[in-house]
């Protein structure tokens, strides 16, 4: 008998990606996305498979949350011979993908799912495994199971589209992108992928600790802090941010960059032109540590109007960081999905976003969205909010609220809505769809717009925390202050 909707009993979901939850395999936001999706399937009751490229020394196969997620390390044998991770050799890595993993997707987890009467879901990601899903697709085909599964293939990013046989992939399963903005994009080559947003962690939306912000704040010796948090890449618009701390600067404010790059050789051009403004440069170094070793670290490049962050900087900070800022840039010129500025939003952080795929971003409401790449409205925004503090108050808060709706439980509820979709269509699914309750009482209105009141009112989902109780007022008054 085939079911009306998709729950963990019926449906077993399999993964690729080239990255993965490996420190190995772990080179960007691709590998922090596998992660969190992987997780949160097992965690809400899947049975999920995850293929990637994995560290050499760890073992092939390892399964994590009582077994219901299996990694599977792919790839090793090549790994050994390029230690320096996923992307070295690359191209030999590729090519042991897509001859290596069709058959034995299919005899190991496909067929002896769909013989237990399961449905079968494949999801692949970025267009290093557009190939692999293609032959994988051809493969089912040929041993008649191709009904029975259903495949997406997620693009989050516009990296090496000309690489991808386009139409081969679109015949084959549905293709999905992660904004509107990478939709319209794709609009433009003929294609008209579905949008599933990315999330954030649930654990973002836990109380900050508002006393290690103020410290933080303290130890910075400014009246106005910024930061940004990006690759060196000119997409992000570095040297936007660091023209409009010299004109902050240029009025009398004491301004400081918390700057935290990648190894990319934009960064050097930025610093140059920092300098070249007359901007002060000093680098914190730190090899591991607690968040009282970051903030001396920190305290210890200071004075500075820019601090380039030489160190890598775990989750927990930055949400510190974002938090004891007046201002998190994520201002990029072209930006897929920007989890950077959700990330601040969770952490009660002003964010100021580009107009491209922040879907979550609303002027005025919950961030300020810059239109264009003049720095000047950088600058605008920041003395808007320092002749009306209230303002960032507000701001904060509604981020905070905004936040609530990108969970990636939020994310996987989305998708899988979508997939249960295609599997009808496909007829691997049939009768009404079971309806879940609501976490919390729907309104017409944006979140953003419902009256304080009526938001306090409302339920939160289980392990989500009200973003009354973050004390956002807090950090922004002794900010004040310390300025």
């Amino acid at each position: 008998m085939r079911q009306s909707s998709i729950t963990p009993e019926n449906t077993d979901f399999v993964i690729l990606s080239l990255e993965g939850p490996d420190r190995y395999s772990m080179a960007g936001g691709l590998g922090v996305r596998i992660d969190n999706l992987s997780t949160t399937l097992a965690n809400m009751g899947f049975h999920t498979h995850l293929f990637f490229i994995g560290s050499p020394d760890l073992p092939g196969e390892e399964t994590r949350y009582r077994g219901r997620l299996t990694l599977h390390r792919w790839c090793q044998w090549i790994s050994r011979y390029y230690p320096n991770g996923v992307y070295e050799g690359e191209e030999a890595k590729l090519y042991d993908f897509n001859e290596s993993l069709p058959y034995y997707i299919k005899d190991n987890i496909v067929k002896p799912s769909i013989d237990r009467g399961k449905l079968v879901v494949i999801l692949g990601e970025e267009w290093q495994t557009s190939e692999v899903m293609c032959r994988l697709s051809e493969t089912l085909h040929y041993s008649g199971l191709r009904d029975k599964v259903v495949m997406f293939w997620n693009a989050n990013n516009t990296f090496s589209f000309d690489r991808i046989n386009w139409a081969r992939l679109n015949y084959a399963m549905t293709v999905t992108t992660v904004s509107r903005y990478m939709k319209h994009t794709m609009w433009r080559m003929g294609l008209n992928p579905l949008v599933i947003p990315n999330g954030i962690p649930k654990d973002l939306l836990r109380k900050i600790d508002d006393k290690r912000a103020f410290v933080l704040r303290q130890s910075l010796g400014a009246d106005l802090v910024l930061c940004k948090v990006a690759r060196w890449d000119p997409d992000k618009r570095w040297n936007m941010a660091i023209e409009a701390v010299a004109r902050l600067k240029g009025m009398g404010i004491n301004t400081l960059l918390l700057a935290r790059g990648g190894m990319e050789q934009h960064g050097q051009e930025v610093l140059y032109n920092a300098r070249s403004l007359g901007l002060k440069v000093k680098e914190a170094s730190l090899k591991a540590g607690a968040p009282k070793d970051y903030i001396e670290a920190l305290h210890g490049a200071a004075p500075a109007d820019v601090i380039d962050i030489k160190f890598h900087l775990p989750l927990g900070f930055l949400q510190t960081m974002y938090r004891a800022s007046d201002g998190v840039l994520a201002n990029s010129g072209h930006e897929p999905f920007g989890i950077v500025g959700l990330e601040a939003m969770a952490s009660g952080g002003i964010t100021y976003t580009g107009s491209t795929g922040e879907d979550y971003a609303i002027p005025f409401v919950n961030a300020f969205v810059l239109e264009t790449a003049n720095p000047m409205e950088i600058v605008g925004y920041v003395m808007y909010l320092r002749d009306y503090p209230q303002e960032g108050l507000r701001i904060r808060e509604a981020g905070r609220r905004t936040a609530r709706h990108f969970t990636w439980e939020a994310a996987v509820r989305n998708l899988i809505g979508k997939l249960e979709n295609q599997a009808r269509m496909q007829d691997a699914l049939r009768g009404k769809p079971r309806m879940e309750e609501p976490q919390f009482t729907l309104s017409k209105l944006p979140p953003e717009l419902i009256p304080s009141k009526a938001l306090d009112d409302m339920p939160l989902a289980q392990g989500e925390l009200d973003s009354g109780e973050s004390s956002t007022g807090d950090i922004v008054q002794t900010s004040q202050a310390v300025a």
